[in-house]
């Protein structure tokens, strides 16, 4: 088969995969994100610039992307393979723990910033229906962006996070409400939001309810095959699957994915998916990235900047200001709120959804709706900066506070030799063992309040927030002596295990486990030592209750030694050691 030299798809496939091979290491190596990189490559490559001169320059047309909607759909699986992962690092106990957060602090943050900006631009002249849709709107913030640069689990990420999944939760209903606002409306529209509604909540349990019986038993035997493009296969299969279900019933995608994710989560098998998926979903929002940046059209900047400055810094002020308001009250630390806030500022690339949405209803007009699309693709565009800044502006509130900059002096890491990560009961003993030999130590914790408990009673103790890569990066573990994880995060534990591990080969790695599936994941991270903190009090529990029921000690002693040993070869197989893992390698005496 004779294949086209001008084929727009070996064409744009060319400028995406070279923009990745040379963004990321590019930016990578300045300590720049590579989402700026992509979206000014969008910028450079799209129909506003190089694109635009194709006509006059045909070679161009090898370096640009000339089909701009053909790479749409892989822009939305990056967003849909973004939720998929983040539903990974999640558990449905969590997210049930989360429901205040998500229903409380997000529906707060989306109206309030919903109905300011709708207020302000009905005052300025726009008709109500298009002010609440265009308030709505712009109220969203960007999924992609966020979570990416704040995690889930740190302080950031948890606020960001809940405010943002109520926001992709509430969108499908947002469309259907301006649908029914529009002036040619009738009750239908509303009666459509009454079905989207039951027959989401249908398919969501019959998702659920299939997943729980299907998925342990499909990913088992593509786990039997040892053949990582089936388990591959079976994971974007359940991806797509569920995404089409959710959007048939009238649901976002993003909601399909997120539940895909959270039912892999509850099985054995999600680390391994999470970690063959991940090169999919980093390209697939570099593709996402690059069609942000083709929205943006230099020439309309140029002409109108001071009005789209104004209306980037007004939407960007109510929005920070009713985040930072609505987290100070429910509790959240002032530095923190002020992170998360700026952070929160920008618009969404769901935005652009409820823009053309409004702007089918008729509500808003075609200029209008080109305007606004302009701000959000500069609002995306300047995510990373606004991150850079948010933490700024909360190093000084909370300095001004009193509370200790997340900020750690990297000679005395190297000098105090062992570095505990978290300050917990479990942290505070190991400390305590450590100050008892005199071994020097450095403790890092992400609670300010006991930091300054410890502080308080002699413990070196420093305040930091690991979730955080570039914290990891400032605490120099290539110099220290080793390194003890003892928080209650399994996730956070094995993802920053790994990452040490991959450039700190030699250090001894001790870390809490919390049970022996999660020792045995550990285990393949790269941890030294993973100790299950069930295992040992159960035996503990069994040996003292055998004892009073009058069983003889020695036969007692002897079935303990059996169990810990059994459970140290269910660990070696699991993790696939080539050691028996060193359980309880001090021993009392017995006898």
């Amino acid at each position: 088969m004779a294949l086209d030299i001008r084929n727009s798809g070996l064409s744009d496939a060319l400028v995406i995969l070279g923009s990745a091979g040379l963004v990321i290491p590019a930016f990578a190596r300045f300590k720049i994100s590579p989402v700026i990189g992509f979206i000014l490559v969008g910028i450079l490559v799209g129909p506003n610039a190089l694109g635009s001169m194709v006509d006059r320059y045909p070679w161009l047309y090898f370096i640009t992307i000339s089909n701009t909607h053909a790479i749409e759909p892989f822009a939305e699986f990056g967003i849909i393979l973004l939720l998929f992962s983040i539903g990974l690092e999640l558990s449905f106990r969590r997210l049930w723990a989360m429901r205040v957060q998500v229903f409380g602090l997000g529906a707060a943050e989306l109206l309030g910033s919903g109905l300011l900006i709708g207020a302000a631009l009905y005052l300025m002249g726009q008709a109500w229906g298009g002010a609440l849709g265009l308030g709505l709107a712009l109220a969203l913030s960007s999924t992609a962006l966020v979570l990416p640069l704040a995690g889930t689990t740190s302080a950031i990420g948890r606020g960001a996070f809940a405010m943002l999944l109520f926001e992709d939760l509430a969108l499908v209903p947002i469309i259907f409400m301006l649908g029914a606002l529009a002036p040619t409306a009738t009750d239908e529209g509303w009666n459509g939001l009454a079905e989207v509604a039951i027959a989401g909540c249908i398919t969501i349990v019959a998702l659920y309810v299939a997943g729980r019986l299907v998925l342990p038993r499909m990913f088992g035997q593509a786990a039997r095959t040892k053949s990582p493009e089936l388990f591959l296969a079976a994971s974007l299969l359940v991806v797509i699957v569920a995404s089409l279900a959710t959007a048939a019933a009238g649901l976002s995608p993003i909601v399909g994915a997120l539940l895909a994710g959270l039912l892999i989560a509850e099985t054995e098998y999600h680390e391994e998916v999470d970690a063959i998926t991940a090169p999919f979903k980093g390209l697939a929002l570099g593709v996402f990235l690059i069609s942000v940046g083709m929205a943006l059209d230099l020439r309309l900047v140029a002409r109108y900047w001071p009005e789209l400055l104004a209306a980037i810094a007004g939407v960007m002020a109510v929005k920070t200001l009713v985040t930072m308001v609505i987290l100070k009250l429910s509790g959240t630390r002032p530095g923190v709120a002020a992170e998360t806030g700026v952070l929160m500022a920008s618009p969404s690339e769901t935005t652009l959804i409820v823009l053309a949405a409004a702007g089918a209803a008729g509500l808003i007009q075609p200029s209008t709706a080109t305007f606004w699309t302009t701000v959000t693709a500069i609002g995306l565009t300047i995510t990373p900066i606004l991150a850079k800044g948010g933490r700024l502006v909360a190093r000084r509130i909370e300095a001004r506070a009193g509370v200790p900059a997340e900020a750690v002096d990297t000679g005395a890491v190297a000098s105090n030799g062992t570095v505990v990560v978290g300050f917990g009961r479990v942290g505070r003993t190991i400390a305590d063992m450590l100050r008892a030999h005199d071994k020097p130590y450095l403790a890092i914790e992400a609670d300010i309040d006991v930091v300054n408990m410890a502080r308080a009673e002699g413990y070196s103790v420093q305040f930091g927030d690991v979730a955080r890569s570039d914290m990891v990066d400032r605490l120099n573990l290539g110099h220290a002596k080793a390194l003890v994880i003892t928080m209650d995060d399994p996730v956070l534990s094995v993802r920053l295990t790994r990452r040490v591990r991959g450039w700190v080969p030699n250090l001894p790695i001790i870390v809490r486990a919390r049970d022996a599936g999660h020792a045995a994941a550990l285990y393949r991270a790269g941890a030294t030592d993973a100790v299950p903190e069930t295992l040992e009090s159960s035996l503990q529990l069994s040996e003292a209750l055998l004892v009073d029921l009058g069983v003889a000690v020695g036969p007692v002693i002897a079935s303990i030694h059996e169990k810990r040993d059994e459970m140290r070869k269910a660990i070696k197989d699991a993790s696939g050691l080539d050691r028996e893992p060193r359980i309880r390698r001090v021993r009392r005496a017995e006898g």
